[in-house]
C-alpha cells in the first residue's frame, strides 16, 4: 500500500511539473503572439549586438515601451539621433538591448560561480552591470567617433560644395555632388539623409535645421545658420561657403595644435610611473651588483 501511495505521489508531482511547464510555455507563446511584427522596409540595419538577439529585443521593447517615461525616451532618442542610428533602433529597443545583455552576462556570471563554487551574488551582479553598461559605452564612443569624423571631413566637403556652387549648380545639386565625391563618413551620411528629406518634400531650411540638430556640433550649426540666413536674404552663396570652409580649416588646425600641446602633459604619468623606474633599474643594477661584490 505504501509503494502504491508513493507511486501516486510521484505521478502527481510529475503531472504537476508537466502542467506547470505547459502553462509557462502557453503564456510565453501568448505573450510572443501579442507582439506585432515590425515592418523594417524603411529602417536601417540594427547594430550587430542587437541583430544577434533581435527577436528577444523586439519582444522586450514591446512590453517595456509603455513603462518608458516620455522625458527619458526623448533623451535616448536624441542620443540615438546624434549617433546616427535613430532609424535603426527606437529608445525602447535600445533600452531592451541593454537589459537583455545584462541578463545574458548575469547568466554567464551565475554559470561561472557554479563552476568554480563561488558565491553567486557578486558574479551575477557584476555580469549584469557589465552587460547593462556596455551598450551605453558603445553609444558614447560611437558619438565621439562620428564627431571626430565630421570635424575632419567638414572643410573638404565645404570645399566641394563651394566649387560646385561657384560652377553654377544650386545648393541641392552641390550637396549631391559632395555626397557622390566626398569621403565616406558621418558627414556624408548626414548630407545624404538631408537630400532624402528634401526629395521627400521637406523644405530645405527645415532639413538643414534637422541636420544641425542631429549632428549637435557648433561648426555644423554655424554652417547651417549661415546658409539659411544667406538664402533668406538672397546673398551669394559662393563667398559665404568659401569663408565657412576657411574658418573650419583654421579650427581644424587649431584643434591639432591643441592636441599636440597636450601630448607632453599626457605622457608624464606613464613616464614617471612606468618608463623612469625601468630606466633607473637598468642603470642602477650594475652599480648595486658591484657594491654587493665589493662587500658593501
Amino acid at each position: 500500500m505504501n509503494i502504491d501511495m508513493q507511486q501516486w505521489v510521484v505521478a502527481g508531482f510529475a503531472l504537476a511539473v508537466g502542467l506547470s511547464f505547459a502553462l509557462a510555455a502557453w503564456m510565453i507563446s501568448r505573450l510572443a503572439a501579442a507582439v506585432p511584427a515590425q515592418d523594417r522596409t524603411w529602417y536601417d540595419t540594427p547594430p550587430l549586438g542587437y541583430r544577434l538577439f533581435w527577436w528577444p529585443v523586439q519582444w522586450l521593447a514591446h512590453y517595456l515601451s509603455p513603462w518608458l517615461p516620455i522625458a527619458r525616451a526623448t533623451i535616448l532618442l536624441t542620443r540615438l539621433r546624434i549617433a546616427g542610428i535613430d532609424y535603426a533602433l527606437s529608445p525602447a529597443q535600445y533600452l531592451a538591448g541593454r537589459l537583455l545583455w545584462g541578463l545574458i552576462l548575469g547568466s554567464v556570471g551565475l554559470w561561472l560561480a557554479a563552476t568554480f563554487e563561488l558565491p553567486p551574488v557578486w558574479p551575477v551582479l557584476l555580469g549584469f552591470l557589465m552587460g547593462f553598461a556596455y551598450p551605453a559605452i558603445w553609444l558614447r564612443d560611437r558619438i565621439e567617433v562620428r564627431r571626430r569624423q565630421a570635424l575632419k571631413s567638414l572643410p573638404f566637403m565645404l570645399d566641394l560644395i563651394t566649387l560646385c556652387v561657384e560652377s553654377g549648380l544650386n545648393l541641392t545639386g552641390a550637396i549631391q555632388q559632395a555626397v557622390d565625391k566626398g569621403p565616406a563618413g558621418a558627414l556624408k551620411d548626414e548630407f545624404a539623409r538631408l537630400l532624402r528629406d528634401v526629395r521627400a518634400g521637406k523644405p530645405r531650411s527645415d532639413g538643414l535645421r534637422e541636420l544641425a540638430s542631429r549632428m549637435d556640433m557648433p561648426a555644423v550649426s554655424s554652417f547651417v545658420a549661415t546658409l539659411i540666413q544667406a538664402e533668406a536674404t538672397g546673398m551669394s552663396l559662393g563667398p559665404i561657403l568659401r569663408a565657412q570652409a576657411d574658418q573650419r580649416r583654421i579650427e581644424r588646425f587649431a584643434r591639432a595644435e591643441k592636441l599636440a600641446m597636450e601630448a607632453p602633459v599626457k605622457l608624464l604619468f606613464p613616464l614617471i610611473f612606468f618608463i623612469f623606474p625601468c630606466v633607473f633599474a637598468i642603470l642602477l643594477f650594475p652599480i648595486v651588483m658591484k657594491f654587493m661584490a665589493s662587500g658593501f
